[in-house]
């Protein structure tokens, strides 16, 4: 059976844990889009980790990780991913790298750092990985993918017709020297000798493992609302971060999607630009990020503070709607144990009328957050195992979001580690 591991929100919801977890019982686990731009923390028996490329199920021995054509592949970065984890004690992985999946180049990343300098005040609060100018190669057509490392004559002559447009924008729009081809060309073969090993007919591979019917998990990066067709655009990310893009970066039948577990934070956070109607500020921010997520709400990639707010029940409810939810997994719910009170944004108003409909961006720029105040718990509820064992006030926050967002709540973690997690049964399933 194929399940997707997908974010309600802006990213960060803690879909590498819960990844990880589910990876007792899998077989596969996939990256099918995004690329090292954000990234997955993971607290387990060797340590704490954040991977940005690799799948989270490099933990597991039993495990067969694949990087999907879907995704942007930074090579240096995924070989030093591989190179930190062994560096601590993990086993080398098995690892599969899609023959198709397109490699980020360095001037990508040089291409994104010029466009934000460009930009100044209305930049896109890019990583500077290079996602942006890479997908727009992708499709432009003049990307390269991992197969064409491997043939040095139709290389050449591609690589020579992408030079052309490249130096002719590092010159004329952002000031820059040149690139020059011998220097690209020579990273494009260190890229090819480093990718070698791992190089796979992935969709192949793919279509045997549904025939035997192994468990195979789909890990996404971000969230529903960054996606580039249903998020905050233009603040979004370059790839789909829906389920349903799942079939195509991973190179399988999209029915095979059986289960989509999305991964919703009990309260928000974002990294970068955009609308966040229940952001809050000051003190009360700066004391829910410090002891938000496993160590603060800080970017696993960039290490920037996140920003933070109240659950955003209209938010979430859309994004869960869009991924095509079967299961809900509440994340950091601990992180709450300190309030008297609790916040949940269950409504927008826009020009004066109140909406639960998560709008287009245009309109959303212009919303004010509708709150209702539920009681804290005031107790660490770390460590508790079974659902009827948290406290009151904490499973009546839990099933009022439930009924907010209409979707069955059926895990919630309760601290960082991956046996930090309670099953829960819903009415609504």
């Amino acid at each position: 059976m194929v399940t997707a591991v997908v974010g309600a929100n802006w990213g960060d919801e803690g879909k590498g844990k819960i990844t990880d977890m589910l990876g007792d019982e899998a077989d596969v686990v996939i990256r099918f889009q995004g690329g090292a731009n954000a990234g997955h923390t993971i607290k387990n028996q060797y340590g704490k980790f954040a991977l940005h490329t690799l799948p989270s199920g490099v933990f597991h021995q039993n495990i067969t990780n694949i990087i999907g054509n879907g995704v942007a592949l930074d090579i240096p970065k995924l070989i030093a991913e591989l190179d930190s984890i062994t560096g601590k004690g993990v086993k080398a992985p098995k690892l599969l790298v899609s023959d198709r999946a397109q490699v980020v180049m360095p001037y990508h990343i040089l291409f994104d750092q010029c466009e934000e300098e460009r930009l100044g005040k209305n930049s896109f609060g890019s990583t500077k990985s290079g996602i942006a100018p890479f997908y727009s190669d992708k499709y432009a057509k003049i990307g390269f993918q991992v197969n064409e490392l491997f043939d040095d004559e139709y290389l050449v002559a591609k690589l020579k017709n992408v030079l052309e447009i490249k130096n002719a924008l590092l010159q004329h729009l952002y000031n820059k020297e040149p690139l020059k081809l011998e220097e690209v060309l020579d990273t494009m073969h260190q890229y090819r000798d480093m990718i070698a090993p791992y190089k796979a007919d992935v969709s192949a591979f793919l279509a045997k493992a549904i025939k035997e019917g192994k468990n195979i998990l789909l890990e996404g990066q971000l969230g529903t609302l960054k996606d580039p067709d249903h998020g905050i655009y233009p603040m979004v990310t370059s790839s789909s971060t829906l389920a349903g893009y799942g079939a195509v970066g991973a190179g399988i039948p999209p029915y095979e999607i059986k289960k989509i577990v999305t991964v919703n934070k009990a309260y928000s956070s974002a990294v970068g630009g955009g609308a966040f109607t229940s952001e809050i500020f000051g003190d009360e921010a700066d004391e829910l990020r410090n002891r938000g997520g496993d160590g603060g709400e800080f970017g696993a990639t960039t290490g920037r503070p996140r920003r933070v707010g109240w659950y955003d029940a209209v938010a979430s409810k859309y994004g869960c709607r869009l991924q095509g939810t079967t299961d809900v997994a509440l994340t950091v719910l601990d992180v709450l144990g300190y309030l008297d009170e609790i916040s949940i944004c269950t409504g927008y108003e826009i020009n004066g009328v109140v909406t639960t409909d998560f709008p287009v961006t245009i309109d959303l720029e212009k919303a004010k957050p509708v709150f209702t105040k539920l009681p804290g718990w005031k107790c660490d509820i770390t460590g508790i195992k079974k659902y009827e064992d948290l406290p009151e006030k904490c499973r009546n926050y839990i099933e009022f979001i439930e009924k907010e967002i209409g979707f069955p709540i059926t895990m919630v973690s309760n601290g960082p580690a991956r046996e930090d997690i309670i099953y829960r049964k819903s009415a609504l399933k």
